[in-house]
């Protein structure tokens, strides 16, 4: 890494390492959101999409984090990939992406992915397996065959970074460390060496 790089060219860089070493999952991420009393909240979710305008990923919008990002457009990520002993840390404000963006990444997925999108309450209680199977089984009645429409109710999150940080494990915990902090709209980035 070089001070003058670009951090969406590090992600991808390393991001494209990750997807080649082997790991079963190297899009996985931690996604960090608070409700609007500030209650932090984790989970993992998988990044479809990122470049220059910010690291993209979908869900139910009526889900718990789908509720705190509307309350709170705030989010954290981490990517850790062991295998290569890097992380990525990322923070930033949050925005919804185009409907024909949702509607695209919607299109493109499996069948079963898409039925599952109609039939899932998320993060509302269910009293067994059964109540999910059951609209599993509704869902694909009422889209026999042909095109599932996406819901208006699951669409995709855009985390628009004012901070990413790598981290890279080094011998000796000598481990590099290095913050990009963004200092304006016009795309300029403040480079900081950490102590790891």
């Amino acid at each position: 890494m070089n001070d003058t790089e670009c951090p969406f060219s590090i992600f991808a860089r390393w991001y494209d390492a990750a997807r080649q070493c082997g790991l079963r999952e190297p899009a996985a991420m931690a996604l960090a959101t608070a409700d609007a009393a500030g209650q932090p909240s984790l989970r993992m979710v998988l990044l479809k999409s990122h470049g220059p305008d910010g690291f993209v990923f979908y869900t139910n919008l009526e889900s718990r984090k789908g509720g705190e990002l509307v309350a709170n457009p705030k989010a954290a990520l981490c990517f850790h990939w062991m295998p290569l002993e890097r992380q990525v840390r990322i923070q930033g404000r949050v925005e919804k992406v185009s409907d024909e963006e949702a509607d695209a990444y919607f299109a493109s997925r499996p069948r079963d992915s898409q039925i599952g999108a109609w039939a899932s309450d998320q993060s509302r209680p269910m009293k067994g397996m059964r109540d999910l199977e059951k609209n599993v089984a509704l869902m694909a009645v009422r889209f026999h065959v042909g095109h599932i429409p996406r819901p208006d109710h699951w669409s995709g999150f855009r985390v628009v970074p004012h901070l990413i940080e790598f981290w890279q494990a080094k011998p000796f915990r000598l481990h590099e460390r290095t913050l990009y902090t963004r200092t304006g709209d016009d795309g300029d980035w403040q480079v900081t060496r950490l102590f790891p």
